[in-house]
């Protein structure tokens, strides 16, 4: 089973964060690939279904993004999965400019501290992570890095992010599809 990961924070005040960026790319995913509907699975939520053969799951930790690891330990345990193989996690990224992403098989977590805690439960940097870019097109400074992600994003700030979601899907289902 491949596992695809948003990471953002949970409660109605983080909705529209740019923090939260994983969690939108998560439910477009299962939107359009008609996976089933969202259910609570331990510190998650989780949609699954199938991409051609391949068993997929979606999930979005219900934890705060620097404790979103300990929603993937119980896949660590279990017999054949691999997080080089199987785990692709989808952040937000401030280094990247607004309307760009990057898809790397692995790496480090570049200051992420969701990306911190999913290391350190993987205890490898070795697992698939797509960024997708928040960092402002003007070059304004982001000023506090902690309220700027945690800042709601604006009307043409969605709207960018949504105009890379066909290409996100495409991008997933390659890595799905291996």
């Amino acid at each position: 089973m491949k596992l695809v990961v948003g990471l953002g924070n949970p409660g109605k005040q983080y909705e529209l964060t740019r923090h939260n960026v994983g969690w939108w790319v998560v439910d477009h995913l299962a939107d359009v690939w008609h996976f089933e509907g969202w259910r609570k699975d331990r510190d998650a939520l989780v949609s699954d279904g199938r991409i051609g053969t391949t068993r997929v799951r979606l999930m979005k930790p219900q934890t705060f993004m620097n404790l979103s690891g300990n929603a993937i330990a119980p896949y660590m345990r279990r017999e054949g999965w691999s997080a080089a193989t199987d785990l692709l996690v989808i952040v937000d990224e401030v280094a990247l400019p607004l309307g760009t992403h990057r898809f790397r098989a692995k790496g480090s977590a570049g200051g992420h501290n969701g990306l911190k805690s999913i290391e350190a439960h993987v205890g490898s940097q070795d697992y698939a992570r797509l960024r997708v870019g928040i960092k402002p097109p003007d070059e304004r400074p982001v000023g506090d890095l902690s309220d700027f992600v945690l800042g709601k994003a604006g009307k043409a700030e969605r709207e960018s992010i949504a105009e890379q979601l066909p290409a996100l899907v495409s991008l997933v289902e390659g890595w799905v599809q291996g």
